[in-house]
């Protein structure tokens, strides 16, 4: 009776509050991984693995990924698929990233006063929710050129935070002062039910919006992703030319993404077109007012302060004067200081939202350690090496895009664009090839890896973030909203790296 007692504690402890059937699934991958290991070999074992970690992001509103993604990566690991020398490797080749999330997004966290100021003004006085989804798409395009995608996600899951929080307290017949749990509707009023629903909707859309919009912006900078600084590095591409070379594509897909976005705006189709109702509308104007009567002396001072931060947040990255990760910490130190948050507990508050996402992504890593020790995109690559002309660039861009779409745009990239620097220094290629492939690879691991959300790094910190459970934005739930995206997108880049390169 006893060993049964402490059984089903055991059972109950591991994964926490995830469904049984969600526990037998993992045990279940995590007992025949061994066996495949054994019976069809690492290569086929490899992708099975892919296969079993997409599973954790796709399931992260059952479980957080980190644990059972964690657990597998941990397996993988003791069967000899990558050694822990490779998982640090890969770590440490993104230590920026890992830098920039520590530090970036808590930034922007000592910055949520401003953003909020900012974007309560725009939302409330934009009355067109197809010209509000625009803007939130041009303005993460913009932003993520000079910046980068992480750092926009952060912003405009910060800005939604506070939105959701304000009306979540107000629906649970709470005032604005109050302490409130938003993670609970427990407390809602049945009368603000449908009104909750409606603006987790709207919130949801924007949201998309907003992140795909940090693709639009981010393909086209060298900034704009890691992946392009990798490219750009080895290419010898400074911020113009790279601009330059990559505007062919670039600029058509920027043009389709808006017109996709105002195209399932004005349909309400694939989950968009909630507008802000009328009920959420008069909460938030009110929040304004009672925000603006309330505002001292010292609270106009700390308004300041955040905007001098985020202007030296700007200049400072699109200067890059120094890493990412440092800057965001510069402006820890800067909008804390000058605005009196000098408690320790108060400064906790702002690394818990990036932490457990940085967890996970060094997790990632190790899966990432697996495809590159396994030599898993070895065969796509060597294939579409063999191929000529525009067919050649066509292909690398398909590959690239269906590849970073299952795994890590910063691993293809890497991957691809020292095959190709190797083929051109053996003389295999011309310069005028190496440039045009230069492109198909970045374009590629930027614009068709928006279909999913392992696929950007920027998706998966929205995924994981606390504001995705609060607004019911699951793992499908950002396959679907992104499908007339990832469709429109890709086509229009496909056509344009054939036709205009």
């Amino acid at each position: 009776m006893a060993t049964r007692t402490m059984a089903k504690a055991f059972s109950e402890n591991f994964l926490g509050n995830s469904p049984d059937w969600y526990k037998l699934t993992i045990i279940g991958f995590l007992l025949i991984n061994p066996i495949l290991l054994q019976v069809v070999g690492p290569f086929v074992t490899g992708w099975i693995l892919i296969a079993e970690f997409i599973f954790t992001l796709a399931m992260a509103l059952k479980c957080y990924p980190l644990q059972p993604g964690g657990l597998l990566a941990i397996e993988a690991i003791a069967l000899g698929m990558a050694s822990p020398e490779s998982v640090y490797a890969e770590t440490v080749q993104n230590f920026p990233v890992i830098l920039l999330l520590m530090f970036m997004v808590a930034g922007i966290y000592f910055l949520k006063d401003l953003l909020l100021f900012i974007f309560t003004r725009i939302i409330l006085r934009v009355r067109s929710k197809v010209i509000l989804s625009m803007l939130f798409s041009v303005l993460g395009a913009l932003l993520s050129a000079f910046l980068d995608a992480l750092t926009v996600t952060a912003v405009i899951i910060a800005v939604a935070s506070g939105f959701y929080g304000v009306y979540h307290k107000v629906a649970s017949g709470k005032k604005f002062d109050h302490d409130h749990d938003p993670t609970t509707d427990d407390q809602v009023v049945e009368l603000h039910r449908n009104d909750l629903e409606n603006f987790r909707a709207f919130l949801r859309s924007l949201m998309m919006h907003g992140a795909v919009g940090t693709a639009l912006g981010g393909v086209a900078t060298l900034v704009g992703e890691p992946q392009n600084l990798l490219i750009g590095h080895i290419m010898g591409w400074d911020f113009i030319t790279f601009f330059i070379k990559v505007l062919p594509v670039s600029l058509p897909v920027f043009f389709v993404g808006l017109a996709t976005c105002a195209l399932v705006e004005i349909t309400g189709t694939f989950g968009f077109g909630e507008k802000l109702s009328d009920n959420v509308r008069a909460v938030l104007t009110e929040f304004e007012a009672a925000e603006e009567a309330k505002r001292g002396l010292r609270d106009k001072a700390v308004l300041i302060v955040q905007a001098l931060s985020a202007l030296f947040l700007v200049v400072g990255l699109a200067l890059h004067l120094a890493e990412v990760g440092l800057i965001g910490l510069s402006v820890i130190v800067l909008a804390t200081a000058f605005n009196g948050v000098t408690e320790e507990h108060r400064l906790g508050h702002a690394f818990e939202e990036a932490l457990p996402f940085t967890s996970l992504l060094v997790v990632f890593f190790a899966i990432v350690a697996v495809i590159h020790e396994q030599h898993l995109f070895s065969p796509v690559i060597h294939y579409v090496l063999t191929l000529e002309g525009q067919f050649q660039l066509a292909a690398f861009y398909l590959a690239n895009g269906v590849l970073s779409a299952i795994s890590d745009n910063v691993f293809v990239a890497t991957v691809y664009i020292t095959e190709v620097q190797t083929a051109f220094q053996s003389g295999a290629i011309d310069r005028e090839t190496f440039d045009l492939l230069a492109i198909a690879i970045n374009t590629g691991t930027n614009i068709p890896s928006v279909a999913t959300p392992n696929g950007q790094a920027a998706f998966l910190f929205l995924l994981t973030s606390a504001l995705a459970p609060l607004i019911r934005l699951s793992y499908m739930k950002m396959v679907v909203m992104a499908f007339p995206y990832t469709v429109t997108m890709s086509i229009s880049g496909l056509l344009a790296v054939y036709y205009l390169l």
